[in-house]
């Protein structure tokens, strides 16, 4: 069958599997965007590219499926970096389509023209310049394949105009539906080595004070269920990192919840004095580990991970399990089941951990009559006012970290954030993804004042194309988390981190994109605000809350610090640890 290069891109999209995708059209890609009239591929368009991203990050997060963005070239191709990069740090399975500038004139400074495989090189797992139009539907069968296998992560493919425009001779090709790939060197090891297996299982059976620590591996794997029976069947406690969070249950008896820089006391905690972390799915990341040379000094370590890269490459394993999380989880409790789970004396270890869940517990001082609005109040009615389902997207910052610690999380994919990168504004054209991919289910963006105004004008987009997603906007007229540091470690001298108390009006502005918008300063309108939130299912809503800019997220381990001085709060700093 003959066609030309753009309804063969289009195509090959279809026979992915592909039911949306984001972007924006331009001149280097404008051939492409004819045959998408034709095609069952629902397209949204988005206000800004970096929006386009970061929905297909959110759509991938929420689905398991790959997040697919067309932009076109230049700066479209840049516009689309930061969500690469995010993708490519948190491990999100991605294809972007950018366009560029016709193949013979590449290298002649053409208009829009840049050299994006070169850009985005180290920001993606792989990328491709596609220069025959024969090419395309072999190239994004491969781009789909290599962002969804091992490792998953963000796959860019650059095509040039000239071999997508169907008035041009070199956009003609002969279509065929068996595509065969073509990569060499390219085989992702799913399986898992016997010998490793058994030699973990033996670390098992012997550790008093072990704790599996649980990263994003384990939802990138769909290994939620394996991790719970393994939990189970040995009774040890589980921490779910940052970007694990749902991947074990928050209300199980053997979770602890989050560790890391802000993670709660319990956790942090029982990970540094553990004698054996089993690793499954996470990299030790600096804001796990603290000062790495002060972590967990005592512990043996387990690592699982699909990629090769992280095994000892922050902390050498006692024993390294390369291969897929779930077929790992799953030999180890075959193995367990088959040859018991040990005797070790774990009675003590349990009373430890459980005196330290009573003595510090989350916590923050609760508000008076008359006290501004407390933003971790908001998150915990947020959580007691939606069904325990909700997807939550968060933007990155304080708001992120009391989303993190007062949601309660009972389901897998259903936490969406910006760990690796940290990228503000995130949150709310992520949620828009994650609301296109799951329609059905409801989807809360909590975000920050500063994250607001970064990327606000997507709410223009969820409008426009009837995206119900619903905004809570923790408003402190602060960069908080800025503002944070520099109160607790520059002297209060407060640096260019005050935004405004009275510009912009986040009411007005929501309402002028269409959105139904309410402000809420005091704790008695809370309630209302949500329940009238949450009844509406036409159009996006925002709340603007007033919140308080005095409030700190604690606990905190300081930058540079061990884990073992985790500063509390102020009311726990009396109690013995």
């Amino acid at each position: 069958m003959k066609m030309d290069g753009g309804q063969a891109l289009i195509r090959a999209l279809e026979l992915e599997g592909v039911d949306v995708m984001f972007g924006l059209p331009g001149g280097a890609i404008l051939p492409v965007y004819d045959p998408i009239i034709d095609s069952s591929i629902r397209h949204i368009l988005v206000r800004h590219e970096q929006g386009a991203g970061h929905m297909a990050e959110g759509y991938a997060h929420a689905t398991g499926r790959p997040g697919v963005a067309m932009v076109t070239s230049g700066p479209g191709a840049t516009n689309i970096v930061t969500p690469l990069c995010d993708a490519h740090l948190d491990s999100v399975p991605m294809v972007v389509i950018t366009g560029q500038v016709p193949y013979a004139a590449i290298g002649t400074d053409a208009f829009q023209e840049c050299d994006t495989t070169g850009i985005t090189q180290s920001v993606t797992k792989h990328n491709f310049l596609v220069s025959e139009a024969q090419d395309i539907p072999r190239t994004i069968k491969e781009a789909f394949h290599i962002a969804t296998t091992g490792r998953p992560g963000p796959v860019l493919v650059d095509i040039p105009k000239d071999i997508v425009d169907p008035d041009n001779p070199r956009s003609a090709l002969e279509w065929t539906d068996d595509v065969e790939m073509d990569l060499p060197g390219y085989s992702p090891r799913t399986e898992v080595d016997p010998a490793a297996i058994a030699a973990a299982a033996d670390l098992i059976r012997a550790a008093e004070r072990p704790v599996l620590y649980v990263g994003g591996g384990i939802l990138k794997a769909r290994a939620a269920e394996a991790l719970k029976e393994l939990a189970e069947l040995t009774g040890i406690h589980v921490v779910t990192t940052l970007m694990a969070r749902g991947a074990f249950p928050d209300s199980h008896d053997l979770c602890l919840g989050m560790p890391g820089m802000h993670g709660n006391f319990t956790a942090v905690t029982a990970m540094q004095e553990s004698d054996l972390l089993i690793a499954l799915g996470a990299r030790f990341d600096d804001r796990v580990t603290g000062r790495l040379d002060g972590f967990a000094q005592g512990a043996k370590i387990i690592h699982v991970d699909i990629d090769a890269a992280e095994l000892g490459k922050v902390r050498r394993p006692d024993v390294a399990i390369l291969g897929d999380c779930r077929v790992a989880i799953e030999a180890l409790v075959s193995d367990l089941s088959s040859n018991g789970v040990g005797g070790a004396d774990r009675g003590a270890w349990r009373s430890r951990v459980s005196g330290w869940q009573e003595r510090f517990p989350l916590s923050y001082e609760q508000a008076q009559a008359g006290d501004a609005l407390k933003p971790q109040m908001v998150i915990e009615r947020l959580r007691d006012a939606t069904p325990d389902d909700t997807i939550v997207a968060s933007g990155v910052g304080q708001h992120q970290m009391w989303a993190s610690q007062y949601w309660s999380f009972e389901h897998p994919y259903t936490w969406i954030n910006s760990g690796g990168l940290g990228t503000m504004g995130f949150s709310i054209p992520a949620a828009i993804g994650a609301k296109a991919g799951c329609p059905d289910k409801m989807v809360w963006a909590v975000d920050g004042d500063g994250c607001f105004q970064m990327t606000a004008q997507e709410l223009v987009t969820a409008t426009v194309e009837k995206i119900p997603i619903k905004v809570a906007l923790l408003n402190n007229s602060y960069l908080g988390m800025v503002r944070q540091w520099q109160e607790m470690f520059y002297d209060e001298r407060y640096s260019e981190v005050f935004l405004s108390k009275d510009v912009p009006d986040y009411k007005g502005w929501a309402e002028s994109m269409g959105c139904v918008a309410m402000r809420v300063d005091s704790p008695e309108e809370v309630d209302a605000a949500i329940a009238k939130a949450n009844e509406v299912d036409d159009r996006p809503v925002v709340i603007d809350f007033r919140v308080t800019a005095a409030e700190k997220v604690y606990p905190m381990v300081p930058s540079g610090a061990s884990n073992s001085e985790l500063v509390v709060p102020p009311s726990q700093q009396d109690q013995p640890r």
